[in-house]
């Protein structure tokens, strides 16, 4: 292992890490940006400042725990993927599943770190407020494919412009395997989570969470060990930066997007979005140091987080240019050439508003694009959801609509949208059934 680890005893159930050499022995990542250039002040951090009232600016402390970050995986999962390669992998894998999907006392003389992993994720943090996830799901519903807009063509897609999240992916097959399959895959996750009770212990988002948590182990156990890994540039593969960020593209930058499209959540719906995306990523292993409680701080964690990224390089051209081709690949009942070719110029326009024409060039997009469709949802959003706020009855049906609406988006990517990554034999977290 990468680190070593230890069971706090204020909290039993839980596996702290530590990295088995210190900064000193370890070089800062190349793809981190020096603390010197994190101090450089530009205007427009003194506006966000001001705007968001709270220091942006890292201390030299704060910048050291994001180098740390960049070192730490997930101790406890990664504790038990260890004990799956110790002996037997498939018949201990096959256990896991039976924990999983049954619960541990279905297992006879069930192992103590089969026990342990499922007792941490069974037992509920303190903090977790079942209203604001029901009311969390209750506004994801209400917008609809908005939320579909935000997620690819802004998180995903943006998000393909910072290189250290690329080299996992590209290493993983995603060029091969297709954007078509991997969007579909974390959109299944997505409704499965978003569902009603979707994270109750037995429902398919707790089981697709615990899911994706696996498969992020085995990558990360995998690649490390992989000559083709550079970790002096890139530190440890799905590290805690890199779940932490991911996990805030889901909500504070949700959020953002939001705003952008002319929906503007209430902060009462803001800070249950953000609480319900706190509960998933305690639940998906990201350290709590970095789950925040509300919107504001989620954007400077976020802004910090982007100092650890490798600027724009072939993977962000091959991987943006490949998700900009997805939709060409959807299945539709009716007009499926003209629908096709539809979205795929619907979801470009989205992503320009979002992204300056630079950003769009360094992601292999047409550079020349206007947001035509922004320009036709924004209004209607603004007026449609501002009616909703003042009768209820309208509300609750635009939360029934508005999940149909995902529903349906669901449907056109036919048979591949009905499981949460299977990893295949040349997947760096197959294991043999």
């Amino acid at each position: 292992m990468n680190y070593y680890s230890h069971y706090d005893k204020t909290h039993p159930f839980l596996i702290v890490a530590f990295p088995m050499n210190t900064l000193e022995s370890r070089p800062v990542p190349k793809r981190a940006k020096s603390f010197q250039h994190t101090r450089r002040f530009l205007p427009v951090l003194a506006l966000l400042e001001k705007l968001l009232q709270q220091p942006i600016m890292m201390t030299e402390q704060q910048y050291q725990q994001l180098i740390d970050g960049l070192w730490q995986g997930d101790a406890l999962m990664d504790a038990l993927v260890d004990w799956l390669f110790e002996d037997n992998t498939r018949q201990r894998k096959q256990l896991f599943e039976q924990a999983l999907h049954e619960g541990t006392a279905s297992i006879k003389n069930c192992p103590d770190l089969l026990q342990q992993f499922f007792a941490h994720v069974e037992t509920q943090p303190d903090w977790l407020d079942q209203a604001q996830l029901q009311q969390a799901v209750a506004f994801m519903h209400s917008v609809g494919l908005n939320a579909n807009y935000v997620l690819r063509d802004l998180a995903l897609m943006g998000g393909y412009l910072l290189a250290g999240f690329n080299q996992a992916l590209v290493m993983t097959g995603a060029l091969n395997k297709g954007a078509s399959q991997r969007l579909a895959e974390t959109s299944k996750w997505w409704m499965d989570c978003t569902a009603p009770q979707g994270l109750e212990r037995f429902s398919a988002g707790f089981k697709s969470t615990i899911h994706v948590r696996l498969i992020h182990a085995l990558v990360r156990r995998n690649l490390h060990r992989k000559p083709e890994w550079n970790a002096e540039h890139w530190g440890l593969p799905i590290c805690q930066i890199d779940m932490a960020a991911t996990n805030l593209a889901f909500c504070s930058l949700f959020l953002l997007g939001l705003r952008g499209l002319g929906i503007v959540p209430t902060r009462q719906e803001s800070q249950a979005v953000m609480h319900f995306w706190k509960y998933l990523g305690w639940l998906m292993g990201v350290d709590p140091r970095w789950l925040v409680d509300c919107e504001r701080d989620g954007h400077i964690l976020l802004y910090q987080s982007l100092f650890t990224q490798a600027a724009p390089d072939w993977t962000s051209q091959a991987l943006g240019s490949a998700l900009s081709q997805e939709p060409l690949e959807k299945e539709f009942k009716r007009w499926q050439t003209l629908q096709r070719h539809y979205d795929y110029h619907k979801h470009l326009s989205i992503s320009r508003l979002f992204l300056s024409a630079q950003k769009m060039q360094q992601l292999g997009l047409p550079k020349y694009v206007l947001p035509w469709f922004p320009a036709f949802l924004i209004p209607q959003n603004l007026m449609s959801y501002r009616i909703q706020r003042r009768l209820p009855v309208l509300k609750t049906w635009q939360q029934r609509r508005g999940r149909q609406a995902q529903l349906n988006y669901m449907a056109t990517f036919g048979k591949k949208g009905h499981k949460v990554i299977q990893p295949e034999k040349n997947h760096p977290a197959y294991i043999a059934s």
